[in-house]
């Protein structure tokens, strides 16, 4: 399968598909579980549950980052675009935990689970990638369903799934900054930096109104930082063992370990429309990945 690549300072064999997809099916059952998380901890502000999610990707980010050859504080003219990304990525983690805190954890995924589609009109915009005809008609299909998830109204149920929604988009702009970095800085150096900026930038809401946690509401708050990281490294680990064009699509397996445990822990079931955008939404992601792997594997012309 040709020479092996490298995580951090090892070599990783050739694609292993398999193995792939079981890491990146970890990965979204370790992410569902910072949802849990976050909603058992409670009615701590959003900013002191984003700083202790992220204080904890920090340190374990860091010890790989700063490992062997690793030089996250490097000039190498990447560190505006690290900023950039770490930017977008606090800002959607933000409205992201304010969704799950209001929302059924499915919705507050499903909505999240959008970026893609924002990674493809952002990529247009920004990166003068071309949109595949085939992308088109996914991208309505994907927004029509997020609709009916967010079923507009003036509530406060809407105002959390528009946050859930906007944290997509927000997630969406941190992927094409990611993308734009692909082969100029290392995996980790990437997440070392949104650890660090999100960090950062929880510190002055937390200096002017601090809300001390109780023990158990920052041990679910350390937790879910325990859980991000653990996911973030099998995704990773995921995506360097085989092509994202192969593997993007396990991604949804969030969706449903969110499904199965709001269902067994809060007993909440998305209503009807919920769940018929939650299909389209999904549809549009099979539909996509499918037309693009399918155009991939034909051979250019001679």
């Amino acid at each position: 399968m040709g020479a092996g690549r490298n995580i951090g300072n090892r070599p990783v064999a050739g694609d292993n598909l398999a193995r792939a997809v079981g890491m990146i099916v970890l990965a979204g059952l370790s992410f569902s579980m910072v949802g849990v998380a976050v909603r058992m901890s409670g009615d701590v502000p959003v900013y002191e549950k984003v700083f202790f999610r992220s204080i904890v990707s920090l340190v374990v980010m860091g010890a790989f980052a700063f490992r062997g050859a690793e030089k996250p504080f490097a000039r190498d003219g990447q560190t505006k675009m690290l900023l950039l990304r770490g930017a977008f990525g606090t800002t959607a983690m933000t409205l992201y935990f304010f969704a799950i805190s209001r929302l059924t954890l499915a919705d507050a995924t499903i909505l999240n689970k959008l970026s893609p589609f924002f990674v493809a009109v952002f990529a247009v915009a920004f990166l003068r990638e071309r949109l595949s005809r085939h992308t088109i008609p996914a991208l309505v299909v994907a927004f029509l369903g997020a609709g009916l998830v967010i079923k507009p109204q003036l509530d406060i149920g809407a105002t959390a799934a528009i946050a859930g929604l906007l944290s997509a988009a927000g997630s969406g702009a941190a992927y094409t900054v990611v993308r734009f970095l692909r082969g100029k800085v290392s995996p980790y150096r990437v997440v070392f930096f949104f650890a660090l900026v999100s960090t950062v930038a929880m510190v002055p809401p937390m200096v002017f109104r601090y809300v001390a946690p109780s023990g158990r509401q920052l041990l679910f708050m350390l937790g879910a930082g325990v859980f991000a990281t653990t996911g973030q490294l099998f995704l990773t680990l995921a995506y360097h063992q085989a092509p994202a064009t192969k593997i993007s699509i396990y991604n949804y397996a969030h969706v449903v370990f969110a499904f199965l445990l709001g269902l067994a822990i809060w007993g909440e079931v998305p209503d009807a429309l919920s769940i018929v955008g939650t299909v389209l939404i999904v549809a549009a992601a099979v539909y996509n990945h499918v037309k693009v792997i399918s155009v991939r594997a034909v051979p250019p012309p001679s």
